[in-house]
């Protein structure tokens, strides 16, 4: 982009001018981030598999898939937020309820990810609320693939507030 020629070349136009190349490279940079997207959703007792999917990332790249099946007590409010890296290589996926512990019987989880392979994985049986810190599920109580997180039968004690997925583009070949 030129700036125009002619008597428009005062301090006024060269501040002008620098303005707008200032917001043009503002505007690019805000595209080559993306900021992270929390959606709210309801977690529904009964003991029927729900699952909640949302993507991310340019042409959404990536998706997070929250498959359960919980008992006791009403709805509660949750939420997933995903991110991408800079460079779109990166991508996490938090799934959390707000309010800290779940009061819900998990009988069953899993949350997936499709278009990466996980980095890092983890379980909570209680989410950090106020002044009280992420309390993980024990190691046996969970398993992490390349693709996800999930409970393990008989030995998962139906606990769960907080999952955090950390995953890596997937390399597809040419």
């Amino acid at each position: 982009m030129a700036a125009p020629s002619g008597r428009r070349n005062g301090p006024g136009a060269v501040s002008l001018w620098l303005v707008l190349l200032l917001a043009a490279v503002a505007l690019r940079l805000t595209e080559a981030v993306s900021e992270p997207t929390t959606v709210a959703f309801d977690v529904r007792p009964g003991g029927v598999v729900h699952s909640f999917t949302q993507s991310v990332g340019p042409g959404d790249k990536y998706t997070c898939v929250f498959i359960y099946a919980s008992q006791g007590g009403t709805n509660e409010k949750w939420q997933m937020s995903l991110g991408t890296s800079e460079d779109h290589q990166h991508f996490t996926c938090t799934i959390w309820r707000p309010q800290g512990k779940s009061y819900l019987y998990f009988t069953q989880f899993k949350a997936e990810v499709r278009g990466a392979e996980i980095e890092y994985g983890m379980a909570y049986s209680k989410a950090a609320f106020e002044r009280e810190s992420d309390v993980p599920l024990k190691n046996e109580e969970f398993e992490v693939t390349k693709t996800a997180v999930s409970h393990r039968p008989g030995v998962f004690k139906a606990e769960l507030s907080k999952l955090v997925i950390v995953a890596k583009a997937s390399h597809s070949e040419l």
